[in-house]
This record gives structure tokens, sequence and C-alpha cells, in this order.
């Protein structure tokens, strides 16, 4: 219909149609851009182009209720185009999405507040630059970094089959959400968005829709600069349906490539949208200044103006917007979610095994009898491999947690990570059963992938050697933004690896990855280590969690005589201490180095020099200790120390202090046997002990 005025403003409609549907497209618009006008700082442009078709997924196909965000049926709406974040944030507002707390409880309020699209980034608000998860209920996944959005959703879909293939029985299909992402030019053109777009076509995601804005626009201006791939035939290539809709304002074709994408049963989709962006007047800035900065204030009244729209008004939501929306959207997914449930209460009667580990995952609680089987392993002066004893504890949970599932960038058998036990299997377009996933020689999409296993409740890993840590470094600094409780095992820890040279042989690594905020790093100091390191990860909810592993054995500590393990807990911890009166000197050690500081402990012992050795396997753990606990273990009057790591030196002057020296890595290595490697850098037990007699004599 048209109507004469905008409703519930008494104001012209201009030529603009007035209809319900373009209202709601237009008041998105207005908010966005209202919203980074207000902040000064934003893009308006790709949520006012992209309106049209945000409104027609969510009104029309997207399984979503706005009264339980989390609820398991949903279907996943990814924005990876995370700069237009005014787009999503005008539509939970408008959809009346409830808050979720830190308990996955629901609230009666609203997730985006009309008061906090007015405060967009600004402090607290609700409504950040990017979509941020866990800070505003119904964002599916942190993004804004590009190409990480639509990595994730590939690790959202696998998540939609697997839990298909495990939780549905006959009369009760529990799980057959669909994910849709938006991406744009600049998703792209990212490498990540390759390897995952590869990923995703090899194993036949056809619940996976990636929403491609195609404006020719990226910061620097066209993107005839840089990008001129024939996108279509390369997704094509990569094994994905692909369609085209030559208008984003089209809604009528938007609704067919929507339906085009249901019907599709073999292969992901990708839509390709033609958009014109900061679609409305022109501006004087030019449309890519529209992309990256406000329209300004005049630019802002004349569009307003070119929509009919009251050209003072700000932030307006006239009369009947959000009703529609709670009469589309709101009242599908309400009926879906109530039949959900009625239905998995029928489940629960009939399946109540399979409805408890339901809802523990959900909730990310662990199954009973999780860690009935991990091994305690006995004294040995040749040990195990980290890497191994990892192995090994992996299995032994992974039996009875059915839930705990990963894989590796093709590295498994070097990882030890594949689950090798009766009816693990490979994850596999023929079988959505596995538990072992083969993410190929894709670490980056690996660890998003990880990180959308994790945000669909599974508890998921990723494995690969640490030097490549830092081809998956973004998605795994996101999983520690998001507070998701992902586990990536990295192995081929140190010089260790030897023969395959500096290229092979991660130095800064560990150092920068214990940089990183809320991500746990631990190196453990022998088999023992490895069990407890395992247990304390397992039992965290929100803690992303690195586990750095050697493929050298290292010796199996007598915790007879020795310090018992629970200390890892605790990040750092006494080991050993001198028989008889307090240490005069101290010797740090993480992983493979523990064996060294150990055996330099034993040699001074018979010295009569009384030494103290501190097993470190978490700086992150140990800084979350209160001060009393750290300065037992690191008395400051002690101020002889050594601190042996075969990696970069950097961060060790915090635990060694001004006057203690520590033996560590200060170049990139070299190609060479272990043992030729150990000699040159000085990672010898003499060393280390000549080192503590250096600092004695020298205090």
């Amino acid at each position: 219909m048209s109507t004469d005025t905008v409703p519930g403003t008494g104001r012209p409609a201009g030529e603009v149609d007035a209809s319900i549907d373009e209202l709601a497209v237009t008041t998105i618009r207005t908010l966005a851009m209202d919203a980074v006008q207000a902040a000064n700082s934003g893009h308006p442009g790709t949520p006012m182009a992209m309106a049209p078709v945000a409104y027609t997924l969510w009104q029309e196909f997207l399984r979503f209720d706005p009264d339980d965000p989390i609820w398991p049926g949903r279907d996943r709406f990814v924005l990876s185009i995370g700069h237009a974040s005014t787009l999503l944030y005008a539509l939970l507002h408008l959809a009346g999405v409830k808050a979720v707390n830190p308990a996955y409880e629901r609230l009666g309020e609203l997730a985006v507040p009309l008061e906090d699209i007015k405060r967009f980034r600004q402090i607290d608000s609700r409504c950040p630059g990017h979509p941020e998860y866990r800070w505003t209920s119904g964002v599916e996944t942190t993004t804004g970094p590009l190409g990480q959005g639509v990595a994730t959703s590939v690790g959202m879909a696998i998540a939609g089959y697997w839990q298909a293939a495990h939780f549905n029985r006959p009369g009760y299909e529990l799980f057959d959400y669909d994910v849709y992402a938006m991406c744009g030019d600049g998703d792209l053109m990212e490498g990540i968005t390759s390897e995952a777009a590869s990923l995703a076509g090899h194993l036949g995601l056809a619940n996976l829709c990636w929403i491609y804005d195609n404006n020719h626009i990226s910061i620097e201006g066209s993107t005839s600069l840089a990008f001129s791939d024939d996108v279509a035939t390369r997704f094509i290539g990569n094994g994905w349906n692909v369609t085209r809709v030559g208008d984003a304002n089209d809604r009528d074709m938007l609704g067919r490539a929507f339906q085009t994408f249901k019907s599709e049963s073999e292969r992901p989709t990708l839509i390709i949208v033609d958009s014109h962006i900061a679609y409305g007047a022109p501006t004087k800035q030019g449309t890519a200044a529209a992309h990256g900065e406000p329209l300004g204030v005049e630019e802002v009244r004349l569009t307003k103006k070119a929509y009919g729209w009251p050209e003072d008004a700000q932030f307006l939501v006239p009369d009947g917007v959000r009703e529609h929306f709670a009469a589309n959207l709101g009242e599908r997914g309400r009926t879906l979610r109530e039949a959900w449930m009625e239905h998995f209460g029928r489940y629960q009667e009939e399946h109540p095994d399979l409805a408890d580990q339901l809802l523990r995952m959900q909730r990310r609680e662990l199954p009973d009898g999780w860690d009935s089987e991990i091994p305690e392993f006995p004294p040995d002066e040749k040990g195990l491999a980290s890497r191994e004893s990892s192995g090994q504890v992996l299995n032994a949970i992974a039996k009875h947690h059915p839930w705990l599932l990963g894989g590796a960038a093709d590295l498994a058998p070097s990882t030890k990570s594949n689950l090798k036990f009766d009816g693990a299997g490979s994850f596999e377009r023929d079988n959505r059963h596995g538990r072992n996933f083969h993410f190929g020689v894709r670490e980056h999409a690996m660890s998003a992938a990880v990180n959308g296993l994790a945000l669909s409740k599974l508890r998921a890993y990723g494995s690969g050697f640490l030097i490549f840590s830092d081809y998956g470094r973004a998605p795994i600094r996101l999983s520690a933004l998001m507070e998701i409780p992902t586990i990536h095992i990295f192995t081929h820890d140190s010089i260790g690896v030897g023969e395959d040279g500096p290229t092979h042989q991660p130095i800064e690594q560990i150092a920068s990855l214990r940089a990183m905020p809320a991500l746990i790093t631990i190196r453990p100091g022998d088999a023992n280590e490895v069990a407890e390191a395992w247990r304390l990860t397992m039992e965290l909810k929100h803690d992303p969690v690195v586990f750095v592993l050697s493929r050298q054995a290292m010796r199996t500590l007598d915790r007879s005589v020795y310090a018992p393990v629970s200390g890892v807990r605790r990040g750092a911890y006494v080991l050993a201490d001198p028989p008889d009166g307090d240490p005069e000197v101290i010797i740090m050690a993480t992983g493979t180095e523990v064996q060294l500081a150990v055996a330099a402990f034993e040699q001074l012992s018979e010295e009569g020099v009384r030494a103290r050795v501190v097993s470190m396997p978490s700086w992150n753990l140990f800084e979350r200790q209160d001060e009393d606990y750290r300065a037992s273990v690191l008395p400051p009057a002690v101020t002889a120390r050594v601190g042996v790591e075969q990696a970069s030196d950097f961060g060790w002057d915090r635990y060694v202090g001004p006057t203690g020296t520590t033996i560590a890595m200060r170049s990139f290595g070299m190609s060479a046997p272990l043992k030729d490697l150990q000699q040159r850098f000085g990672f010898t037990p003499e060393a280390v002990a000549d080192a503590a007699r250096a600092q004695l004599s020298d205090g």
C-alpha cells in the first residue's frame, strides 16, 4: 500500500513507496546513518545498501526467535563485514532480540536498546564499532577482521551437520539449521576466505550460504585498483552453487535466491548481490567516503529527503515497524522454537542419554566419567615426547566425551591429535558422524573453523606445528576476545625440531601467545604435567588454551621425589627444593627444559648448593594467582635466578629480575641435529648448573 505520510510522523512520504516493508528497510538505513553520524565514526554505506537483503532474509527466511537468541535449533546469521555493524544492530533492535547473561539465561531487557544505537561506538555501548560475541546478544561471532566471519561460518556449518548426525533420530530432526554469512569485497580478497571456501566446497556444506555484497568499493576506492577476480567462476571451481541478484533492492529476486539456496542439497551456495554503496542521495565526498566515513550532516538530510523521510528526524522508528518484525520474524521464530522444545521434551523421554549430552553441551558442562581413563605415567628416565603423552590423554578423554572433536592442518600423524578409538572416524562428505577433521594445509581457516565449532557449543580443537601458529593467530586472538574454550594443540615447540632448521624452529611464538590477553598458553614439563594440563583445560568454560608440545622425549619425573603435578593448575610451582634450609638460587624452566633444570639441581645438590627448581608450564595461569602464592614460589629475597627455555628470552626478565640470567634463544636457530644445537646454544645440564653457580658468585 502507499500512504501520504510516514507513519508515526505525519510527514510527507514524497515519491518513496511507504509500504510497511519499504518503511522497515528505510528505518534500518536511517538508523545506520544516524548512528554513524552521531558517533562521527563508522561505515554507513554498506548498511544502507544491504538493508533490503538483510531485511528479506530475516523477515522471510531466517529461523530465529528474538525471545531466545541461543535456541539450539536456530539459523545462524554472521555479519562478516563487521564494519557494517549498524546493519546488525538495527535488525537486533527492530526485531526486539532479548539479552542473555553470561550464564546463558535470558533476560527481559533488549539486547540492543535504541539508546545504545544512539551511543554507537561509545564506551560501554552494546553497539561497539564491530560486532562482539558475548557483549551483544544476537551476535553469533565477533567479526571485524575481514574473512574471519565467513571462515567461522564454515565451522558453524560443520557443527550443524555433526550435531544432526550425532543427535537426530527417526522422528526427531533436532538439528537442521542453516548458516548465513554476509560478506564483501574485502572478505573475498583475504586469503582465509579462499581457504575456507575450498574446505566448505570439499565437504559439501549445503547448509551454508554466503551473501556477497558486490559493490566494487573498498577503503581506497574502486576495487579495480586491486581486485579483478571472476568470483562466480572461482566459487564454482571450489564446488559451490552460485546464483546472482542484479539489484540489492529487488526483494523478489532476493527471495528467489534464498529459495535456491534452500533447495540445494549437495553444495554450499554463494549469492552474488550487486549493490550501490550509500544508496540514496549522492554525496559530495564520494562513494568511497560513504563506505569509510560518516556522510556528513547535510548529506544525511539530503538522503533522508530522497527516502521521503523527515529530514530532521533522528533515530526515528515509525509506528508499525517493530510490530511488523514481531508478526513475521518473531512469530515464525517463536512457533518454530516452541515446536522444537516440545519435540525435545518427547526426545528426552525416548533418548534420555542423548538428551543429557545435548543439555550438557549447551551449558558447556562435562559428561560423567570424562576423566576416568586419564593415564598416570610412571617414572621414566627416557620418557615421552609431550606430543605423545598428549595424544594418549586426548584419546582417553575423548572416549568418554562424545562432543570433544577436532583435527589438524594436514599434520595429525605428527601432532598426535587424531582420535584412534573405535567409532571416532573422519568427518567427510559421506560421513557426518566422524570426530576427526581433516582441515588440509589451511592453518588460518582451521583455527577460524574451530571457533565456529566452539560457538556451536562443541568442544573443539585444532592442531599444527607451533611455527605455523602465526598463520592462525587472528582467529586464536578472536577466540580469546570471545572467551570461548577452544583448544589449540601445537607441537614441534622449539629448536628441538633440529635438522628442519630455523624456518621450522619456533623462537618468538611462545612469547607472542603468552602476550595475548585471556589466552592460556601451557608448555608442560613431563607426561604427567600434560595429563594435568588436559584436566584443567577440559574444566574451563570461557578460556581458550594453547598447548605447546615437544617432538623430542622428556624425562617423566618420579612424583614421589618431586612435587605433585597438581601445581600445574597454578601455572608455576616449586618442583624441587633443597632438603635443608631456604633456597639460595632458583632455576625456572618450561617444557623440555624442566629436565635440564632438574639435572642441574641434582648436580648442585651434590655440591651442597641450595637450589630450587620451579616448573612454569603456564605464565598466564601463574599471573592469575595472588601475590602471596607468587611470592612463595619466587621469594623476592632470592635474587639469584636462572630461567631456561629453548625460545625467545622475551618476558623472562619479569621472573629472573634485573640481576638474574636467562638461557634462551637470541637468534633464529639453525639446521643441525638436536644434540649439536643444544651444545651450541647452551641447553645442557652443565650450562644450567654453571649459570646458577655464576649467579651465586656474582651475588
